[in-house]
């Protein structure tokens, strides 16, 4: 019988991987050495860890936070994905003024909620998290209902069992420093928000096109492009999120399926995530495209994050 793979992570926790599909006496597959500062990989269906390095460490996590503002709002009792929002200036006006990543959302267009969180995982849209927050949240204030909605957050995390995993920031920009997360929290996060469908179709795009009404009545396109270069470049890839920031570094959610398998992995601060996260999808399903991969182009004038 082959033997399972075996990884010790900075817990002192001894995880297994799977035995992969394979003739006898086959050796196991080597443990990927990557570049990121911390990483985690986990089995969707079973929850299991396959791969984990310094995965208990707390680190910033730039914009994979929206992860979490797109679960949180799926997951709102009576939530309505068809429930039109009202774009404010003032959510462009803070893309501007934090130098976010952004949707180009205009004042005045109504956007559904599915729209938004499009807008939210694909350019990584600051603009579309504050709109989303300020929808979701509660108080008789903006700035009210905006802390509600990262306390809502928080209370994600918090049901999830995620003790290392703070939100100060509904789309990852922290004044503070008080959002971070670990591996192996965001990991069972991702796992967590893989779950849904809904999340699992808008992940899952490397290109969204829809249309809203404007303020004068009219109709606008717009055409959003995933960051995530993992889709379309490495085969099986099925999402997630990107994220960088300049404490947290590059960084990257990632999920790929191959037949009836699913993993879930995480990577962060790494100057190579791409390859980083390839390397151990090759790792879970004992294939080797990481050496061959060639990343999907965005096109010119197309979010990067």
């Amino acid at each position: 019988m082959r033997r399972a793979a075996t990884v010790v992570l900075s817990s002192g926790l001894l995880l297994t991987a799977a035995p992969l599909t394979g003739t006898a006496q086959a050796a196991s597959p080597p443990i990927p050495s990557i570049a990121a500062k911390g990483g985690f990989v986990i089995d969707q269906q079973s929850g299991k860890g396959i791969y984990g390095k310094a995965n208990d460490l707390r680190r910033q996590m730039a914009s994979t936070t929206k992860v979490t503002t797109a679960i949180t709002v799926l997951t709102t009792p009576g939530v309505d994905l068809n429930r039109k929002v009202t774009i404010k200036q003032s959510y462009r006006d803070y893309v501007v003024r934090e130098g976010g990543s952004t949707a180009d959302l205009k004042t005045g267009d109504k956007l559904t909620v599915r729209q938004l969180l499009s807008a939210l995982m694909l350019p990584s849209g600051c603009d579309a998290a504050y709109a989303l927050a300020d929808t979701f949240g509660t108080g008789s204030t903006m700035s009210a209902r905006v802390s509600s909605f990262i306390g809502k957050m928080n209370k994600k995390a918090a049901q999830l069992g995620l003790k290392n995993t703070k939100y100060d920031s509904f789309d990852g920009i922290s004044r503070g420093g008080q959002n971070y997360t670990t591996p192996i929290d965001l990991a069972k996060l991702a796992r967590h928000a893989f779950s849904s469908k809904v999340f699992q179709e808008i992940v899952g795009a490397t290109t969204y096109k829809t249309v809203a009404p404007t303020a004068a009545g009219g109709k606008r396109t717009y055409t959003w492009y995933n960051t995530n270069k993992l889709l379309g470049s490495y085969k099986g890839a099925v999402g997630i999120k990107t994220g960088t920031g300049t404490t947290a570094g590059p960084c990257l959610v990632f999920a790929a399926t191959k037949g009836t398998k699913t993993y879930v992995g995480v990577v962060l601060n790494s100057s190579k995530r791409y390859t980083d996260a390839a390397k151990l999808l090759d790792f879970a399903f004992g294939t080797s495209q990481a050496k061959t991969m060639k990343l999907r182009s965005l096109p010119v004038g197309a979010q990067n994050d």
